[in-house]
């Protein structure tokens, strides 16, 4: 094996895509939770780039699922196509997560519990994308 410090910075560069090609393959692997511990490891959604179900993308500090094959565009980027994109949400067991708007694709489900304006709630219903200020039947105060 060459030592890296013998190698010209194009080569450094070729190993390095080499390895990024690696990681984000492998990614793929990973279940939601635990590919919300490494961001990283997937690409940041592109312009033009082609997407197929079940690939993740990051978009302005948010993790995506893609829903539907498909081609990306300016227009239709993660935070503006619901359709194509669904925010990856990871409800903890131990530590409740900051509530963040679901749609149909990834909404709370009932015993879910989530961290809203510093207060901790459970989600009373399965399929709930509203907010515990916006529907509070479907939500119970933790204590």
């Amino acid at each position: 094996m060459t030592n890296i410090k013998d190698m010209t910075p194009e080569e450094i560069i070729a190993m390095a895509r080499t390895f990024r090609q690696f990681i984000e393959e492998h990614a793929e692997l990973l279940d939601d939770e635990t590919a919300l511990t490494v961001p990283t490891a997937f690409p940041e959604w592109t312009d033009g780039s082609k997407y197929k179900i079940g690939d993740r993308v990051r978009y302005d500090g948010e993790f995506y699922k893609v829903l539907q094959e498909h081609t990306s565009q300016t227009d239709w980027t993660p935070a503006d196509a619901p359709s194509l994109f669904a925010l990856v949400l990871v409800v903890e067991e131990d530590e409740p997560t900051e509530w963040k708007q679901p749609d149909s694709t990834n909404a709370y489900m009932s015993g879910d519990i989530v961290l809203f304006n510093g207060v901790k709630y459970m989600s009373l219903i399965n399929n709930n994308v509203w907010s515990p200020a916006a529907y509070p039947a479907g939500w119970q105060r933790v204590i």
